[in-house]
């Protein structure tokens, strides 16, 4: 049975974030909201938590997860980011996008795209990501909880809890979820390209 804590989306209650962060930190795969959907995440080299995520998604080696960060700075340590990427990231994250770009020598290789070493990097600017991205002090490894054979993410905390609450720790209450996942913008290549338009406006890339 997962626990399941209800957390103030504006104002995170301090007590629960310690707690979550504990529970990742034993070797938990928890739900918690994002400022696009909300995400499956675990510690970033629990092994047999990204394979239970794996399976629960039913996703393939070939899948890219993404490394939730707390801000810039965190997201250099495992990312290569040129001076021209850095000052367009800096305007728009935090915020609803995931970038993809050259993997540094940080990330875990499971976590890397089989061929291109490449990662994917989110800053997100909800209130509980960040207070939880900021105890933790490390990325959280994050996927969209989107389940086999649906399209959009699930959003309803409740109707996650009868879902997960056999395959996950921890489900996060942080309100109804969006339905929309992040934008996800290639950096690797000279020319940012945009591999799928969500909910992060895509316009800042196509310049």
């Amino acid at each position: 049975m997962s626990q399941f804590f209800q957390i103030h989306p504006e104002n995170p209650q301090a007590r629960l974030i310690r707690q979550a962060v504990e529970i990742i930190r034993d070797g938990g795969v928890v739900v918690y909201p994002t400022d696009s959907s909300y995400a499956l995440g675990c510690a970033i080299g629990n092994k047999s938590g990204i394979e239970r995520i794996r399976r629960l998604r039913q996703l393939d080696d070939k899948h890219n997860f993404t490394l939730a960060c707390q801000d810039l700075s965190q997201l250099g340590s495992f990312a290569k980011v040129d001076t021209k990427a850095f000052r367009l990231l800096k305007t728009l994250l935090p915020g609803p996008y995931t970038l993809i770009l050259s993997a540094t020598r940080e990330v875990p290789r499971m976590l890397l795209h089989p061929k291109r070493r490449t990662i994917g990097l989110r800053v997100p600017a909800l209130p509980i990501a960040q207070a939880l991205l900021a105890e933790l002090g490390e990325p959280l490894m994050s996927v969209s909880l989107i389940m086999p054979g649906e399209t959009l993410p699930m959003s309803d905390p409740y109707e996650m809890r009868d879902t997960l609450e056999h395959h996950v720790d921890l489900i996060i209450d942080g309100g109804y979820g969006g339905i929309e996942a992040s934008t996800v913008i290639s950096l690797v290549d000279d020319q940012p390209q945009v591999v799928r338009v969500g909910c992060g406006d895509p316009a800042p890339f196509m310049a």
